[in-house]
């Protein structure tokens, strides 16, 4: 069958990259895909992920037997109700169940109704009244945007001065538009954070790995919150204690949830959580498409057929049995433009990348590169690459991802040097 994967960062990189190997598969498609993507993919660069029309026309004339949606914001807009209508087998959740990521107080307000463990909360659209509560809270707190933000819209506050900046930047300034008209202000949650992922059909599910994310900008989880600046997996916060409480506390209670209000689930339910010392998580965030950077390594650690996977999902006919196989450990180390996640300059020629990719386990996904006018990549967006090793342990594929990183150049490069501190220090 023909796949089509909607996006072109490095997400969908990755994902074009596994579904590839599916003997299921006889071509991958990408809409609008990108140069680095040429290599696995048809590219159609002038089909937008936001021209729902035309991803659903492209899907249609290509005979495409499966759509995989990549990033959240067609799935809020609802793409894939729009390719279902044209019985096109679809990976992703209606615009109605992607309500859990498109807005943060819907989530909020499922969770208290299923009993699903989450902070607490409050969400305001006028300014006054949230400077007012983070004053209550005496500024420790966490403020998000209501909205979709390109999971750039969260602030970890740490002071009154911190929340009432942030509240200023999104209700005020507008910093992710209109995704900040309305807030939710939370408390602050004590413990390791964790990304836990399952394949839903709306009825059944199958879990996939955990991974850790690592989302302030600087080591040591310092500075702001961005896309993303590396992950790995498997986290060892996440064992097998941890998991179950997982799936019988998050997992089950929310796709459970979502049929009985109407909306089944069907896709990856992307869950980032808190786990506490005790072993107890607690939501942070519904995310309806799979992360990034996570999938880098998740892909990099997938042994079986990734395709045939998401495919009986998206047809009502996930086998609760099936599962992928893991092996080993992997690593994504995100190269950044500098001044990402804020003003950057973008066209910066990139060096190195052979010499990366020969070196043993390695595989650079693009995120945000375009051609240049000498022929080679250049740098296109705030995050560039994520530069992805697996290994034995997840300290090889560490070593690997930041060898493989070193020798890369390109002017302003940015990267963190702790991509899986946190394992590393529990061995």
């Amino acid at each position: 069958m023909k796949v089509l994967v909607v996006g072109g960062g490095g997400r969908e990189h990755a994902l074009a990259w596994k579904l590839g190997q599916s003997p299921r598969v006889d071509s991958v498609l990408a809409a609008p895909g990108s140069a680095a993507m040429e290599a696995l993919a048809e590219c159609h660069p002038h089909v937008s992920v936001g021209d729902l029309d035309a991803v659903v026309k492209l899907a249609r004339e290509q005979g495409v037997g499966l759509v995989v949606v990549g990033p959240e914001n067609p799935l809020a807009a609802g793409i894939a109700d729009r390719l279902r209508a044209e019985g096109i087998a679809t990976f992703g959740p209606s615009a109605a169940a992607a309500q859990l990521e498109g807005s943060k107080a819907f989530a909020k307000d499922f969770m208290e109704r299923h009993g699903i463990p989450t902070a607490k909360h409050r969400a305001f659209e006028d300014l006054s009244p949230a400077l007012e509560y983070v004053a209550q809270l005496d500024g420790r707190c966490v403020i998000k945007a209501d909205g979709l933000a390109a999971g750039k819209g969260v602030a970890m506050c740490e002071s009154t001065a911190d929340a009432e900046r942030a509240l200023r930047e999104m209700m005020e300034d507008r910093r992710f538009g209109e995704a900040g008209r309305r807030v939710v202000i939370e408390d602050w949650l004590e413990g390791e954070e964790a990304s836990y992922y399952a394949i839903s059909d709306g009825e059944r599910f199958v879990t996939l790995a955990a991974a850790q994310d690592h989302k302030r900008l600087l080591d040591g989880d310092r500075g702001e919150n961005t896309g993303g600046m590396g992950a790995y997996s498997p986290p060892p916060v996440v064992d097998q204690a941890v998991e179950e409480r997982i799936l019988e506390r998050v997992v089950r209670p929310t796709i459970r949830g979502m049929a009985e209000e109407g909306h089944p689930y069907v896709g990856v339910l992307f869950v980032g959580l808190m786990v506490d010392a005790a072993g107890d998580p607690q939501v942070i965030e519904f995310n309806v498409r799979f992360g990034d950077p996570e999938t880098q390594p998740l892909v990099m650690r997938m042994e079986g057929d990734f395709a045939e996977l998401l495919e009986s999902a998206a047809r009502g006919e996930l086998d609760p049995a099936a599962s992928m196989g893991w092996g080993e450990a992997a690593v994504c180390v995100v190269l950044a433009s500098g001044g990402y996640p804020r003003t950057y300059a973008t066209g910066f020629p990139i060096s190195g990348l052979e010499a990366a990719e020969a070196q043993e386990g390695v595989v650079v996904f693009h995120a945000g590169t375009r051609r240049g006018a000498a022929g080679g990549f250049e740098t296109a967006g705030g995050r560039v690459l994520g530069v992805t090793a697996r290994g034995e342990s997840v300290q090889v594929a560490r070593d690997r991802a930041y060898a493989a990183a070193a020798a890369i150049e390109f002017e302003g490069a940015h990267k963190r040097s702790d991509i899986a501190f946190r394992a590393l220090g529990r061995s």
